[in-house]
């Protein structure tokens, strides 16, 4: 069976590292304490501080393993070591100009987890990276967003 990889940049393996790192020394021991005081109380059977925390404790742990799932799946890249000779790549960072409205916006093309659209940070399985994806500087990026279609013009692209 073929393992899919999922692209990340470095910063962003690095802040699932930082997450998964505070998840196992911060949070699980502070549920299984908090589970460990609710025990304490008696009657679990009507005990809603247990209850809260069992719950939490299944999040914590679920969301541990997710990350130690995507780590393990992740094909990190540096954005500064591409050498995508000036073509719109994951990781690259985008400069555009909206045609209609002139509009300048800069993004830079990221995995999943570490989209953030008011940080410039977009999924490279959102519509506008498709569009761009295989661009070069000058060229016109056409995307379909839910008002209609938009004509982006690629101004730069940078590998940072």
């Amino acid at each position: 069976m073929a393992t899919t990889t999922l692209p990340i940049t470095k910063r962003g393996a690095e802040k699932l590292r930082e997450e998964l790192h505070r998840l196992k020394t911060v949070e699980r021991p502070a549920v299984i304490n908090a589970i460990a005081e609710a025990r304490a109380q008696g009657d679990l059977s009507e005990n809603a501080d247990y209850d809260a925390a069992k719950d939490r404790q299944g999040f914590i742990e679920g969301r541990i393993q997710e990350i130690e799932g995507k780590l393990s799946v992740a094909q990190i890249i540096d954005p500064t070591a591409i050498d995508g000779g000036g073509k719109v790549v994951f990781g690259a960072t985008v400069e555009l100009e909206e045609e209609s409205s002139g509009e300048a916006v800069k993004y830079q093309i990221v995995g999943e987890d570490e989209a953030d659209l008011k940080q410039g940070l977009i999924n490279v399985s959102s519509p506008i990276a498709r569009a761009l994806i295989g661009k070069e500087e000058g060229d016109t990026a056409v995307v379909q967003a839910p008002g209609g279609e938009k004509r982006y013009e690629i101004v730069a692209v940078s590998y940072r």
